[in-house]
């Protein structure tokens, strides 16, 4: 597996690549508010069966931000066929690099691909001086949850309004 930026042909594996996924888990949000408080929380809760969801960004906003010229890294198999990437912009005035899409293929999903492209995209945040990596999941998105807890992401908030489906998204930092 090599991880490097992408190309422009790239950009048409990219755009077929599976981003949907399977969880048995949720992150459940209770909120209570009165005059004095508001009170929110994410409760981790087992599904009664598998629950396949669909990635909630469209894949025609890869082109413009692969023209940004930023950080669009793909994985590629033996053949130099891309089975992963990751695109993250940058926020000059805080120093955060903010990952905007992270995709592994199906059949390489558990292998270490993603891995291998978050320690990628750290070494170029540290390479172009950001000092923070930034990243959202749906709340339905407990395998990307695990994922970034396990790298060493810390949960930072939450928007009950991100996504045009109504899903919630939890936001994850990492220092870097």
């Amino acid at each position: 597996m090599i991880v490097r930026l992408a190309e422009l042909a790239d950009l048409n594996v990219c755009y077929n690549l599976d981003g949907s996924y399977v969880t048995d888990y949720v992150w459940q949000m209770q909120a209570h508010e009165n005059e004095r408080t508001i009170e929110v929380r994410f409760d981790t809760v087992r599904l009664p069966r598998p629950m396949k969801v669909s990635y909630p960004r469209h894949p025609d906003e890869l082109l413009p931000n692969w023209r940004q010229g930023e950080c669009f890294l793909v994985a590629a198999d033996d053949a130099g066929q891309p089975v992963a990437f990751l695109d993250m912009t940058v926020q000059p005035w805080h120093g955060v690099g903010w990952i905007r899409n992270f995709i592994v293929h199906r059949p390489y999903r558990r292998q270490g691909v993603a891995t291998a492209l978050l320690r990628a995209a750290q070494h170029w945040a540290v390479d172009n001086g950001l000092g923070k990596m930034m990243l959202e999941a749906q709340t339905k998105n407990y395998p990307a949850i695990r994922f970034a807890q396990k790298h060493g992401f810390v949960f930072c908030g939450y928007n009950d309004r991100y996504y045009s489906n109504g899903d919630i998204a939890v936001f994850f930092s990492l220092t870097v």
